[in-house]
């Protein structure tokens, strides 16, 4: 008699279809946007596809990421005045504090060399990832900025605010509009993070995550944005498929090494191409072999090993010369 339990289903898993224009290794990749934007470019390094990550640090909500596109499109150098001096340090509120730094004219020049290189990596784009992470802001109370960064300036100065989902929606539409100004040519790919931000609150978390989304679908949605734009929903295999806390970080709020690795399988299986999926299993072997450790490096074995990985490393190098191991 057969089983009741080969039928059983354990998780709901999500439909994925493919994506009319899939990810190869020719194509050239910018990710924007919140942590699990550079979890998702960790795996295209890996893999050695053509990426660039969040060239300003990790932004969590859209209108910042909408204004640092701007910046970047039309090559808006950063001034004096859109920095200031804080504990000890020169701080940008458009850009994430691993940029801040002790020079004025340092500062001043990075923010602006990486407007140029980014306005150029635009020009190229192929496909642009982006991640939206929270529809909580913070508004300084002075200039009425959003910022993308506090940088620890005392929470006096700003103002909380939940982003409505007009609001959303207008700078959503923004970003397409000014990527294909430049680049009628780019796909962009939007997602809505994984990652619970329960510092707001649970409600609150869930309420932004809920005006993400529905931004999300109605401008992808409308007909002037189908052509090149797509979801892939990050968010919902995390809470459906994914429904369970060994699949979260100690911090349990974050996505588990196990979870960014399977919701990246679920990304290759819809947006990679099949022909690159073949190669990136080439590369996968190539990565464990460089990675490997032998007792001892003498070894007639050994050597042929080592011989074996740079046979495969060639062949991809011909294939692919921009490569690199």
């Amino acid at each position: 008699m057969k089983s009741k339990l080969i039928d059983l289903q354990f998780t709901t898993k999500i439909p994925l279809g493919k994506f009319e224009n899939p990810i190869t290794y020719e194509s050239k990749i910018l990710a924007l946007g919140s942590c699990f934007s550079e979890n998702i470019a960790e795996k295209f390094e890996y893999f050695k596809f053509q990426t660039a990550t969040n060239p300003f640090g990790i932004i969590f909500n859209p209108v910042s990421i909408e204004n640092l596109v701007k910046r970047a499109v039309n090559k808006i150098d950063f001034t004096e005045s859109d920095i200031f001096f804080h504990n000890e340090l020169w701080h940008c509120y458009e850009v994430h504090s691993e940029l801040s730094h002790s020079d004025k004219d340092v500062l001043l020049n990075t923010l602006n060399d990486l407007v140029n290189t980014t306005h150029n990596q635009i020009l190229s784009l192929t496909h642009c990832f982006i991640t939206l992470g929270t529809s909580w802001i913070y508004r300084n109370v002075v200039s009425e900025q959003i910022v993308a960064n506090c940088h620890k300036v005392p929470q006096k100065e700003f103002i909380k605010e939940l982003l409505s989902i007009a609001t959303i929606e207008e700078s959503l539409a923004n970003i397409i509009n000014i990527l294909y100004a430049i680049n009628p040519n780019c796909s962009v790919i939007f997602t809505v993070s994984p990652v619970r931000h329960i510092k707001d609150g649970f409600v609150e978390n869930t309420l932004s995550k809920a005006h993400l989304i529905t931004a999300l679908q109605s401008i992808l949605k409308t007909e002037h944005y189908k052509l090149n734009t797509e979801y892939f929903p990050s968010f919902e295999i995390m809470m459906d498929e994914l429904r369970d806390y060994r699949f979260y970080a100690d911090d349990l709020l974050h996505p588990s090494k196990m979870a960014v690795d399977y919701i990246w399988e679920r990304f290759a299986e819809a947006m990679i191409s099949k022909e690159s999926l073949v190669t990136m299993e080439e590369i996968a072997t190539i990565q464990k072999g460089l990675a490997h450790r032998p007792f001892n490096l003498n070894t007639e074995s050994h050597m042929r090993f080592v011989a074996n990985v740079n046979e495969k490393i060639a062949k991809i190098r011909s294939q692919f010369p921009f490569i690199s191991f």
